[in-house]
């Protein structure tokens, strides 16, 4: 597998871009790409937000600020935990997209929101299930915040952090499903 870092040398933040490569390649290996796809990390360190966007599917093109990957605690320093939960999301979105079965989502700057939300709770619960220190609490919130603070939304929450080998049909009908059970 071909995984490159952008920039190859950080002046801004202090990252090592060869961490950052290792880490993408031990993530594709894990989230089941295959060994020949071209991976590329675009790191815009000239600013502490935290936007991370899967730009390209083949290559695929993570695109991210060096907020989305910097310790909470330690401005400025990687934090490989938090690195692994964002880009491993990233990468099983591109699996995802990549992947016929899964069907045809719209591009991610048309997806409703709350469907994109349900489909990052299926990406982050598979790469909890891979042995990867993840966030559900922090997952369960945002999907009650587009989905309602309702049992069923709960439920839903579960079966997709949970599940595999869902397809894009099946997550827009689960997130569906939680939107419905709001009260009127």
């Amino acid at each position: 597998m071909a995984v490159s870092v952008r920039p190859e040398r950080f002046t801004m933040v202090h990252f090592d871009a060869d961490e950052i490569r290792d880490l993408v390649e031990r993530l594709v290996a894990d989230v089941g790409l295959p060994a020949d796809a071209a991976v590329i990390v675009e790191v815009d360190e000239t600013t502490p937000l935290g936007r991370s966007v899967l730009a390209s599917v083949d290559p695929v093109v993570l695109q991210l600020e060096s907020g989305a990957l910097e310790d909470p605690k330690r401005p400025r320093q990687l934090d490989p935990v938090g690195a692994a939960d964002v880009l491993g999301r990233l990468l099983l979105a591109a699996r995802d997209r990549r992947d016929p079965a899964f069907g045809d989502p719209p591009p991610d700057e048309e997806l409703p929101l709350p469907h994109s939300v349900a489909w990052q709770v299926y990406c982050v619960g598979r790469l909890s299930r891979l042995g990867y220190r993840t966030q559900p609490a922090r997952r369960r919130y945002q999907f009650r915040n587009r989905h309602g603070f309702t049992d069923a939304a709960d439920a839903v929450f579960d079966e997709l952090w949970t599940a595999e080998g869902l397809t894009w049909a099946d997550l827009t009908a689960a997130s569906d499903r939680a939107r419905a059970a709001l009260p009127a």
